[in-house]
Formats: C-alpha cells, structure tokens, sequence
C-alpha cells in the first residue's frame, strides 16, 4: 500500500513537471513572421536601434538585422543572388539598382506604392526618386539621401560665388592676396571623381547613354572638363590625390586651402574636428552655376534606397517595415542617430533639419540633382574618368585628348552591353 502510494505521488509530481515543460515549450514558441534585412556599414547598427519600436507595434513580426561592411556589400550581395541566399530586403547604394534589376533580383514596387497611405511620391525629391526607376518601373524606396555641396571658409572667402566666372574671380583674387606658398583656394582631389561629374552634369553632359555609348567628346563633356583642369592649370588647386593629404580637417581650419567638394557627412566631421572658435567661420553652398544658367547648378543624385528581393515570400511583412523606415519621424530620428540626410521632403520640417544653416545647401541643392547615368557599369566609368582626369591634371593630355581616350576606352568596356542589347 505504501508502494503503492508513494509511486502515485511520484507519477503526479512527474506528470506536473511533464505538463510544465510542455507549456514553457509550447509559450517560448516563436510564431512571428521573420524578415531578414541586410544593412550596410554604419547604417545597418542604426537601423537596428529602431527595430524595436517597430517590433513592439507589429508584435507578429521579428526583424533580423544583419550589418555588411560598405567594402563588401557589392560582392556579397551578388553571391547571395548567385546562391539563391538573398535575404528578405536591404539597403541598396542607389547606383547598384540598374545592375541587380538586369539580373532579376529585385521586386517591382510600383503595386505596393499604389496602396500605400505612408509613402507619397511628391514627398520625395525628384532627381534621387527617379536613380529608382528603370525602364518606368520603380525597384527601390529612398531612404536617405546624398549630394555634393561647396564648403567653403565664410571668413576668408566672403560671399560664396553663384557661377563659374565669379568662382574663378573669388580663386583668384584669394590667391593674389595671399602670402602663403602654401595656400590654394581649393582642394579637389584628383583620384575622386564626383567634382568632374558634378560639373559634366551642371554643363548637361550625358557622358554615357543607356544603351551602352560613350560621348566624352561631345562638346558639352569637353567644355567641363577643360573647366574642371583649369582649377590646377592656373594653381587654384593642388595636383594632389587623397593619400597626400595629411589632415584635410586641420589644414582647412589652418586656411591652406579655403574650399572644397563634398558631401553631409562632412559637417558633422567639421564640427567635432575644429575647435569651437571655427565653427562661425565656415558655411555650406549649393553649387555654383555655369555662366548663363540658374542657379544654383546641378549636382548628383546619391544615396541608399530600400529594395525588396524578388524571391521573398514575406513581403507584406516586408513592405511594412519599408513603411515604417520612411515616416518621417523615422527619417529624423535616423538623421539624428546617423547624419544620413532624409530622403522626404516632410523631414526636413523639423527644426533640427529646419534650423541648421550648414545642412540647408544640401536642402537647396537636392531640388537640383541629376540622376547618374543608369547602367550596371557605371561604378567602373568613374573610376576611369578619374584615372584619365589625373594624368590631364599632371599635364599628359589637354580636354579634347583625355575625353578621345575616355571615349576609346569606355567604348570597349560597354562593348557587351551593346551586344547584349543589340539582341533583345
């Protein structure tokens, strides 16, 4: 009897346990729908600061943020396709799209656009919408965006020139007046290539089409870049590249040079670089014009957009999260935590965006940004623009010859593009 009694204790003591390790089993269960979301450099460790609040108003849907360095996100992300391992979304540098929409990895979003009551069109800037667009169809969302302005220092060079000739007139007063040998009104770098497309894209200038031709020496090409060689022909700027530059923070606050091209991440750089007795003495300005134009000029159309891999079977999971990264509030809160400028118009409302004198240009000069040329290759015809910029800067060529061989040599490299094409 005793026997008897102690195995029953001991049969309800197990099956309590029994049934307790099912239930916590049963309750720890993970059912919510799982997107995996690739973010690039710096961006993929901001964006999974704000997964949580996204998380807690979609309980039935868990966000897996993956960062993937700036360096290999290219390679990586074309081994994915190849492997059929691509994840859900990513963020994607907008001049990729054209490539990844050739080999068929990216989802058409116009649909999803068409029901969406959060992301709006017309509260985007025109130039950086349409590096989304290819062939009429829209395959990413900006997220944030890029351009180039001119930094200049406010203390020295007065008021910022608004064309090319009173550009030219400013460097060339400043370096008159100045009794530095080592000064030069600008710095312009001759292994970066966005100040020679910048102006290419102020003159008009398609440098390659679509289809895969190259046109350098077209008239208006040659015209920017004579423009462009003129800066070190008349010693307005050095013919240095970016390794010979020791300290480009510190020998702009010390006036060795006064101006330069660049983009928004350089203003925060500016303000924690140079003391506080700087910081009144240096401004941001849209791009000067060509003679004869509006101002202010073009510049280019950069930054990152949301895409959607086709092969996701999530997307309506997937397209609330697109959304939710594009409210506005969002795209503040991201600017805050990053300095990634917002790709909708509403943002730049708020008054840490609003009230920012230095982060305005870039406001202006957005509604001036031509897309950049939408092929695949396009990451390989700027480094041969800038290969054959610096050996004219060193004197080997004049305009006409450099943009002969540009020609010359872009030809043969878009040579299968053609051909590919030519068959369709």
């Amino acid at each position: 009897m005793k026997k008897e009694k102690r195995f029953s204790i001991l049969h309800s003591a197990f099956c309590v346990l029994t049934s307790f390790v099912v239930f916590c089993t049963a309750g720890s269960r993970d059912n919510r729908t799982r997107i995996e979301f690739w973010g690039l450099g710096r961006e993929g460790e901001v964006v999974a600061e704000l997964v949580p609040d996204f998380e807690r108003r979609n309980p039935d849907i868990k966000i897996d943020v993956q960062q993937i360095p700036w360096t290999a996100a290219h390679e990586k992300l074309l081994t994915a396709h190849v492997g059929r391992s691509l994840p859900d979304a990513a963020q994607m540098g907008n001049t990729w799209i054209p490539e990844f929409e050739i080999i068929g990895a990216l989802e058409d979003l116009g649909p999803w656009l068409a029901r969406s009551a959060t992301i709006r069109r017309e509260d985007y800037f025109q130039g950086i919408w349409e590096t989304n667009v290819v062939d009429g169809v829209l395959y990413g969302i900006p997220w944030y965006v890029d351009t180039r302005v001119l930094f200049y220092r406010s203390d020295i060079v007065g008021k910022p020139p608004r064309t090319w000739s009173e550009w030219v007139e400013t460097m060339d007063r400043l370096k008159k007046q100045s009794t530095r040998r080592d000064f030069y009104p600008m710095l312009m770098p001759t292994n970066e290539w966005p100040p020679l497309v910048v102006m290419a894209l102020e003159k008009g200038a398609p440098m390659v089409t679509e289809d895969g031709r190259a046109l350098f020496s077209e008239p208006r090409f040659t015209s920017a870049l004579d423009f462009y060689l003129s800066f070190y022909r008349r010693g307005f700027a050095p013919v240095v590249n970016n390794s010979q530059i020791a300290n480009l923070y510190q020998q702009f606050g010390e006036g060795e040079f006064v101006m330069f091209i660049t983009g928004p991440w350089n203003v925060g750089e500016l303000r924690r670089r140079l003391p506080e007795s700087m910081q009144d003495k240096w401004n941001t300005t849209p791009m000067p014009a060509p003679d004869g134009t509006s101002y202010p000029g073009a510049s280019l159309a950069g930054g990152s957009s949301l895409v959607v891999f086709e092969h996701s079977k999530k997307k309506e999971a997937v397209w609330k999260f697109m959304e939710f990264l594009s409210e506005p509030a969002q795209q503040v809160r991201f600017y805050e935590k990053s300095g990634d400028l917002p790709a909708r118009k509403s943002a730049w409302d708020a008054p840490l965006l609003a009230n920012d004198e230095k982060i305005q240009a870039f406001r202006q000069q957005l509604e001036h940004t031509v897309v950049l040329p939408r092929i695949p290759e396009w990451e390989q015809v700027v480094t041969t623009m800038y290969q054959y910029g610096e050996l004219a800067a060193r004197g080997q060529f004049d305009a006409p010859r450099a943009a002969q061989l540009l020609d010359v040599r872009i030809n043969r490299m878009l040579e299968k593009r053609r051909w590919v094409i030519a068959r369709r």
